[in-house]
């Protein structure tokens, strides 16, 4: 197998770009307080430990993919890493006023049913762009699942999101107990039971399509994916990013997504 050159990986990235809105980010000072105080409240009220959290840089653009059975998943992940993290987050959300505020302030992304998720990538390839941190739960919603195991497979999106910025290093997460703290549905928060979350090791996109044990491509094999028409391109390509995602997934269990 021979190494795939800068020159062929770069032409593979010109193809899965995702273009950004070109919308400027919103200003978003009350995310400023949130992140004063938040990463205080969780680690006095919650019993919540953390693990690999020297893994994340707390500069750069990042891609956190973290398994989601709790409201309290993305507040867990952002008083870990005590940055600002920017979330895919369902439409719903924008819907109720007592999230819409929170949602609106922080500068998280909506994610519209009907587009398919377009715009919302598109907007998340803004926040990598401008070289921040961009969070998002490849199983799309909160598990409902009553029994576990309640990790679900994952939609493509992160996939897309990791070809588009080949670069960026993408940290699998697992967070475990917080289902127990707050299910879906749950009106009561238990504060006393465990939480832990766990930060994997990074991997990018141009180190995973080589890889032996990831898309397994070399400079053959992408090139005639580059040269292939449209409609061969598109079923090569999301075989891959499917294979990316089950990967992802895969190492979510593997680190103790329940």
């Amino acid at each position: 197998m021979v190494e795939a050159s800068d020159t062929t990986l770069a032409e593979l990235h010109a193809m899965c770009r995702i273009p950004g809105t070109g919308i400027p980010l919103p200003k978003s000072p009350f995310y400023t307080v949130l992140l004063a105080v938040v990463p205080i409240l969780a680690r006095t009220l919650f019993r919540i430990r953390y693990r690999g959290i020297h893994r994340i840089p707390r500069k750069g653009a990042v891609i956190l993919a973290a398994n989601h059975t709790s409201h309290i998943d993305p507040f867990s992940i952002t008083a870990g890493v005590r940055r600002r993290i920017h979330y895919l987050a369902k439409d719903g959300h924008f819907e109720k006023l007592s999230t819409a505020i929170v949602m609106n302030t922080t500068g998280q992304i909506r994610t519209h049913r009907e587009s398919g998720a377009a715009d919302a990538l598109s907007s998340a390839s803004d926040v990598l762009d401008a070289g921040l941190a961009m969070g998002i739960f490849p199983e799309g919603t909160r598990s409902r699942r009553k029994e576990g195991p309640f990790l679900a497979n994952g939609k493509t999106g992160v996939a897309r999101l990791a070809a588009s910025h080949p670069n960026v290093p993408v940290y699998t997460t697992a967070i475990i107990g917080a289902r127990d703290v707050m299910a879906p549905g749950d009106k009561i928060i238990r504060f006393w039971k465990p939480v832990e979350v766990t930060y994997g090791e990074s991997i990018t996109w141009n180190q995973w399509i080589v890889h032996p044990d990831g898309g397994a491509q070399d400079e053959s094999s992408i090139r005639n994916i580059i040269k292939s028409n449209e409609g061969q391109q598109r079923a090569t390509m999301g075989e891959l990013y499917r294979r990316f995602t089950d990967q992802v997934i895969g190492t979510m269990a593997a680190l103790g997504a329940p």
